[in-house]
């Protein structure tokens, strides 16, 4: 039996976990290794500034399972914004337990809800197979963009 999943919005109070489940997020989908300090500046700075979006974390007994992001893209096209959901981890030993599922549901309520939102997006890793099945179990379709990026140098980030 799946034990019941709290969805709730990140205070300052979840930092700490906030950063570790990036940190361990990171390492699993990319191999990659986070400066531990301008990630905590990162997720300290958009707890600071809800207009520019918010974590949600989901809780199982009281212990922490997973968590998200969500961000704001405009579309001129829709007249709305897009809510993109990011940094999505889920603790290994809760995963397959309804966890990310309560997370998407809540991330939809609120979205439906704002007045604004036109959709919800979010990227994966091409070789994240079991994540691409989850995503469209919840009704998600791939789209025909691809994602490009250039990234600028900005303080000890590379």
């Amino acid at each position: 039996m799946k034990d019941f999943v709290r969805v709730r919005p990140a205070t300052r109070t979840d930092l700490d976990v906030l950063v570790d489940f990036n940190l361990a997020m990171a390492r699993e989908s990319e191999d990659r290794a986070l400066d531990r300090e301008l990630l905590r500046a990162g997720v300290s700075g958009l707890l600071a500034r809800p207009e520019d979006g918010f974590y949600l974390v989901a809780e199982q007994n009281g212990y922490s399972a997973g968590s998200l992001m969500v961000t704001y893209e405009w579309s001129d096209w829709r007249n709305g914004r897009f809510w993109w959901i990011q940094s999505v981890y889920v603790r290994p030993e809760r995963r397959r337990q309804g966890v990310y599922t309560a997370m998407h549901a809540a991330v939809r309520e609120r979205a439906q809800a704002s007045g604004d939102a036109c959709g919800i997006r979010l990227y994966v890793e091409h070789e994240n197979s079991g994540a691409m099945a989850t995503y469209r179990a919840l009704g998600m379709q791939e789209t025909g963009y691809r994602l490009y990026e250039e990234e600028f140098a900005r303080g000890n980030a590379r």
